[in-house]
């Protein structure tokens, strides 16, 4: 039982959580918990009109001239389960596994992103023996689908002057720094012709792929399974003559596609041969991605019989909609060694009898760099004939180099552990950027415990991080209180 891991207090609140059906949109349940949670401990809190969830805990005695200190996360996760699971996200709950050093759960995301981070901000509220200033926790909303919280987050509300924001993912990182991003989504109509003499429906499932966080593991080279699925399109159109029918691949803006599926109608004397370009295909994938994908499969099925399939205009035409659809990473950044400037994730394809959708997310440290990409191949997509909106607009995080919080937390992990942290800037989309718009006058900095893959399956936190994740939080915040008083 993970409610017996330690830090008891945070992996007990944890567990709570992972009772609770939590995906973007559906927070309802979890929001409820943590207010029973806030009852019993005679916490205040309030929620604001659009779910975001504000506690507040007065100061220790002789404290409450110290600075304010917010810890904020966000309440929602990011649903995403293997093929063969059955799991509800907006009904079942998560089941935590601890394999050695490691929890992950049972064939879904486990929600440690964000969920340890809440649990630690709600831990630190009931921690008997901390002496600390004025303490806020702010629990956003919608965070993984668009950051409707953090976008909608009310000016001043919130009291304190700095902002922990506990939803980074190496422990003995302190992060100062994100990227900013935007949505794009283009439509193009689809045109149908009958189903030609003699030709087989067929249908194509791309599986097996890793996936992963479109910030944090663009740059590993993963493959997409969107634009594997336009691949086998494109090879079976030029040929075997092939017509598509359907395509749907993807479910997040923000995660890696793993899945894609294809249905497609073939000449029957061509079927075979069809069949056996995809084996060969299948082992040059798994050659080509040897280093980052290690079960990439390919699938060839019969289809049902269907009367009609996309004339040859629509399917050329969809073929160079996602040709031109470039994935991954487009510029490093020049100034952060290592670190990703631009980049661009081909998330969902999806079709239905009137339209293909495909929805990208580009991420940049600068926010005009992710507006021209974002500019770039939405005139490339026009010009092909699609219909595109751009949206969802979010502004990065520049870092502060004369930080306060940044010296006293180097300062606090070195104390700990003898080690001074990685300053680092992330390429992904921390809540940041938004909140200091609203509060620029706020001192931020971001950190948390090790996860590993996030947003797949395959995600996981490293227990004996979130020990010192635990104990370096609790010693910042002695440390600001202790500090007003020097």
């Amino acid at each position: 039982m993970i409610a017996s891991l330690q830090p008891q207090a945070l992996w007990k609140i944890f567990a709570m959580l992972c009772e609770c059906p939590r995906p973007s949109g559906h927070e309802e349940r979890v929001l409820q918990a943590i207010e029973a949670f806030c009852q019993q401990h005679q916490l205040d809190y309030q929620r604001d009109d659009i779910g975001n969830l504000l506690i507040r805990k007065p100061a220790s005695l002789g404290f409450e001239d110290c600075q304010g200190i917010i810890m904020q996360g966000h309440v929602d996760m990011v649903p995403q389960k293997t093929n063969s699971s059955a799991h509800d996200f907006t009904r079942d709950p998560i089941t935590p596994i601890i394999d050695g050093d490691w929890v992950h759960a049972k064939e879904t995301t486990l929600g440690a992103d964000n969920g340890m981070g809440v649990a630690a901000a709600l831990a630190v509220l009931i921690e008997p023996n901390l002496q600390h200033g004025p303490l806020e926790v702010l629990l956003t909303v919608d965070e993984e689908s668009g950051m409707t919280g953090a976008q909608h987050l009310r000016k001043n509300w919130l009291q304190g002057d700095i902002l922990l924001n506990l939803d980074t993912e190496d422990e003995g990182e302190l992060y100062v720094g994100c990227a900013g991003g935007v949505d794009l989504t283009a439509q193009q109509t689809l045109q149908w012709q009958a189903m030609p003499s003699a030709y087989q429906t067929l249908v194509v499932t791309v599986s097996g792929l890793r996936g992963g966080h479109s910030g944090l593991d663009i740059d590993k080279g993963r493959a997409n399974a969107n634009l594997l699925a336009n691949q086998i399109l494109a090879s079976a159109h030029s040929k075997f003559n092939a017509f598509g029918i359907a395509m749907k691949g993807g479910t997040l803006r923000n995660a890696i596609a793993r899945d894609a599926q294809l249905t497609l109608a073939l000449p029957q004397d061509k079927v075979a041969d069809f069949t056996s370009l995809m084996a060969d295909f299948n082992t040059t994938l798994n050659s080509q991605y040897a280093d980052v994908e290690t079960a990439i499969n390919i699938h060839v099925a019969t289809g049902d019989h269907q009367s009609q399939v996309w004339d040859e205009l629509t399917t050329t035409r969809v073929i160079s909609l996602l040709d031109h659809c470039v994935h991954g990473v487009t510029r490093m950044s020049d100034t952060f060694t290592g670190v990703v400037e631009t980049s661009n994730n081909v998330a969902v394809v999806a079709t239905d009898d009137n339209q293909i959708t495909i929805q990208c997310m580009m991420r940049s440290l600068n926010n005009s760099d992710r507006d021209k990409l974002a500019e770039q191949l939405s005139s490339a997509l026009q010009d092909l004939g699609a219909n595109v909106v751009i949206s969802g607009e979010y502004p990065g995080w520049l870092p502060d180099r004369e930080s306060t919080i940044l010296t006293v937390m180097q300062n606090v992990h070195q104390k700990l552990t003898g080690e001074l942290p990685k300053v680092k800037v992330i390429h992904a989309g921390l809540e940041c950027g938004l909140l200091g718009e609203q509060y620029p006058h706020w001192d931020m900095i971001s950190f948390g415990p090790t996860i590993r893959h996030a947003h797949s399956p395959d995600e996981k936190v490293h227990i004996p991080s979130v020990a010192t994740f635990w104990q370096w939080l609790l010693a910042t915040i002695s440390e600001i209180a202790q500090g007003s008083k020097a």
